[in-house]
């Protein structure tokens, strides 16, 4: 039986929901993990730190998808809740097409620029080399990884995350398989990871487009829109937590692979790759979550339904707390495992990540509030709230603790950053749900 917005959610019900986005976002940080360890382990550490530099750069153009489909997720599921299902596929519509409009620009744009981008951060030799040839071939697929991550929010929307969750393990079987095919028997090293990276994109993002262009029995299709700038604006203004969320994570990526380079050289890169690989699998369950929920909190929203929005946010926070104390000890018992996958080889890589992990996945016990409040105020159309939560906490507070720290504790002030910043952010969080819990009555 298919489970509507409009329905009362107990924990058994919110979970069923959520989990097909969960399961999807873990999928996608899983194969982008896949491609790691192949590069890592079949190509080099030098091609590896290569993805780990050009990687934040991708992030920052998707990013505008995952803008457009956090804040347009969130207005067009108001709208449905205030039965207004018209409207709220002209809103749908214009923003697919305005994605895709803006995908294929900012795609042109980074290709031809990117190599002075990365000149400009004093990256040069063979590893500016293989920077360029990781670019160079997934800068044109930068359109369709934009429109796999809005239609990652609104197949959610559109009550149909179980389908959103077929497609991301498609792409994802299509990643894995292509890299073995690339790299392991064509021998075609960075730009067979590459490839292989875009070829899954292409899955993710033109299957849901085809989906939505024909008849189907969602709330949601494709056709007729007018260009309506007040929408776009928002849609933008409402997502853009997300958007800071993403360019803030590239953005402090790139600060930490500079504090990396100048502390201990390549090797921390490396490093610090592994950890944000698979730092990303375990926020993948908050992210997820927040993904999920998002369109039930503003489906009751848009219906005035105050009952079940507290009943919403006191049963989010409870499963958030489990998950996070589930999520730090797993971490805390896996670091050498997971080491040991990606640098098995080099046994003192090995013993520098383990360690860096541990220190880092403290840090999990807070994250999951904090980015579950960037994602409630978001469904709740407050962009300005979301916005704010998410920019404290990554592009203030994060770069803050990893330029300050190492000054007074080397390394270990790199692998502690995240957890000072995220008390920080958990301090400006609870701030916004105790001061606004009158105002929309959760």
């Amino acid at each position: 039986m298919t489970i509507q917005l409009s329905d009362h959610f107990t924990y058994s019900k919110l979970l069923r929901f959520t989990i097909p986005s969960i399961i999807m976002v873990i999928f996608i940080s899983i194969y982008s993990v896949i491609d790691g360890i192949f590069v890592a382990k079949f190509v080099g550490s030098t091609q590896f730190a290569a993805v780990n530099i050009v990687w934040p750069f991708i992030l920052i153009l998707g990013s505008i998808g995952f803008m457009f489909g956090s804040g347009g997720s969130a207005l067009v599921a108001k709208t449905l809740g205030e039965a207004h299902h018209y409207k709220a596929n002209r809103i749908f519509s214009l923003l697919i097409y305005t994605v895709i409009f803006l995908g294929i620009t900012l795609g042109a744009l980074g290709f031809f620029t990117i190599e002075k981008i990365l000149k400009s951060f004093g990256i040069e030799g063979q590893l500016l080399k293989n920077c360029i040839i990781y670019a160079d071939i997934l800068m044109p697929a930068v359109p369709v990884l934009m429109l796999q991550v809005i239609f990652h929010t609104f197949l959610v929307t559109a009550e149909r995350p179980k389908f959103g969750l077929i497609i991301t393990i498609a792409a994802g079987v299509v990643n894995f398989v292509l890299d073995a095919l690339f790299i392991l028997v064509f021998k075609w090293g960075l730009a067979g990871a590459a490839l292989a990276t875009a070829a899954s994109q292409i899955i993710g993002g033109l299957i849901p487009l085809f989906y939505f262009i024909l008849p189907n029995k969602s709330p949601l299709h494709l056709g007729y829109t007018k260009f309506n700038p007040r929408v776009l604006i928002k849609a933008a203004t409402n997502g853009l937590s997300e958007f800071m969320s993403n360019i803030s994570m590239s953005i402090v990526g790139i600060v930490y692979n500079y504090q990396m380079l100048r502390l201990i050289g390549e090797s921390g890169v490396v490093a610090f790759g592994i950890i944000s690989y698979v730092n990303f699998i375990f926020w993948a369950t908050f992210l997820g979550y927040g993904t999920g929920s998002n369109p039930i909190v503003s489906f009751h929203y848009g219906a005035g339904n105050k009952d079940e929005l507290k009943n919403l946010f006191n049963k989010s926070l409870r499963l958030i707390a489990i998950a996070a104390v589930i999520l730090t000890v797993t971490a805390e018992i896996c670091a050498t495992w997971i080491a040991k996958i990606f640098v098995g080889y080099d046994a003192d890589l090995t013993a520098m990540t383990a360690y860096g992990f541990r220190i880092y996945a403290i840090s999990f016990l807070l994250a999951g509030f904090n980015i579950y409040a960037s994602a409630f105020f978001t469904a709740l159309n407050n962009g300005l709230v979301s916005a704010t939560i998410s920019f404290c906490r990554t592009l203030v507070f994060e770069c803050l603790c990893v330029m300050i720290l190492p000054i007074f504790f080397g390394l270990n002030g790199i692998w502690s950053a995240i957890i000072f910043a995220e008390i920080m952010a958990l301090i400006v969080s609870v701030y916004f749900f105790i001061g606004l819990k009158k105002r929309y009555g959760y």
